[in-house]
């Protein structure tokens, strides 16, 4: 594959859930949160049915796989989406584009915890600067957040997906070496629909579909497919053609991304406070994912 076909791809992979992060916040303002989440998980699960067919060279899988397939959903896609919205839903979309930078340095932090692997001096320095970034952000409140009260809470809810999202990156690198990334995928999927599911049909029962305008199902359909199907496809399309390790550079699109909607669609604030959070967020993905220093995470 065409090298700067596959860069390509990867960059419009994080652009999609860097616009998606920051979108969900209007629909988080039009839907319940858990009823948002329902039809995010079945719209995408519509989207890769097929991807949930077992391949026929595919070993049949252990006691363990199931578990960590479940803990994968639980917590990368059932927890994730939780926080993701209802955070979302109380604070802006530039701080949230701020914390998701994080990522890329809190799988290493897991990483090391958990699969004690090594973490050389570039990713404390990642490390570093995703806790200035989201600690200027905090400062920044009086700035541009001032006239919400729960805006706290939401930068908290926030990196708790965060924190969900590096799990699932950690626990993916085991379910890789059994699974095929699309059927982990759909499975996963397919457990955050089931998990969702008595929630998000509880505030079905008792919500008014007619006062949803167009746009917002519009919105919606996106969301659902952008998050489920093709940041996945594009992410896993642009690494046939490049290293993981550098692949993973790209990750600096995706708080890139939340930001210019935030600015340029939501019409949110950009004060200078933020605007070095921002310049600590950036410098903290490109630390932690220079080649050479990493492998990448998976996207949902």
């Amino acid at each position: 594959m065409n090298r700067w076909l596959s860069y390509g791809c990867l960059a419009l992979s994080m652009s999609l859930v860097g616009s998606y992060v920051a979108l969900s916040k209007p629909l988080a303002a039009a839907l319940p949160i858990f009823l948002l989440a329902w039809l995010r998980f079945f719209l995408g699960g519509a989207g890769m049915v097929t991807w949930l067919r077992k391949p026929a060279n595919e070993a049949p899988m252990t006691r363990r796989t199931k578990g960590l397939l479940f803990l994968e959903s639980f917590l990368g896609n059932f927890l994730f989406t939780i926080c993701m919205l209802y955070g979302v839903s109380m604070t802006s979309a530039v701080s949230a584009g701020v914390i998701m930078a994080a990522i890329p340095a809190v799988v290493a932090l897991l990483s090391w915890v958990f699969l004690r692997e090594q973490l050389s001096l570039r990713i404390w320095g990642a490390v570093a600067c995703a806790a200035c970034g989201i600690a200027l952000l905090a400062m920044s409140k009086s700035e541009a957040a001032a006239h919400d009260t729960h805006s706290w809470l939401g930068n908290v809810l926030v990196f708790a997906a965060v924190v969900c999202e590096a799990s699932y990156a950690v626990i993916g690198k085991s379910l890789t070496r059994v699974l095929t990334p699309k059927r982990i995928t759909a499975l996963i999927n397919l457990w955050g629909l089931v998990l969702m599911t008595p929630f998000g049909l509880y505030q079905a029962l008792h919500f008014n579909f007619h006062s949803v305008s167009l746009g917002i199902w519009a919105l919606l359909l996106f969301y659902a497919q952008a998050a489920s199907v093709w940041t996945v496809w594009l992410w896993m399309t642009g690494l046939k053609g490049v290293p993981a390790s550098q692949g993973g550079v790209f990750t600096v699109m995706l708080p890139i991304a939340a930001t210019a909607v935030g600015v340029v669609i939501l019409g949110e604030p950009l004060g200078g406070t933020r605007i070095v959070a921002f310049g600590f967020a950036l410098a903290g993905v490109v630390l932690a994912t220079l080649p050479g220093s990493r492998d990448t995470l998976p996207v949902h």
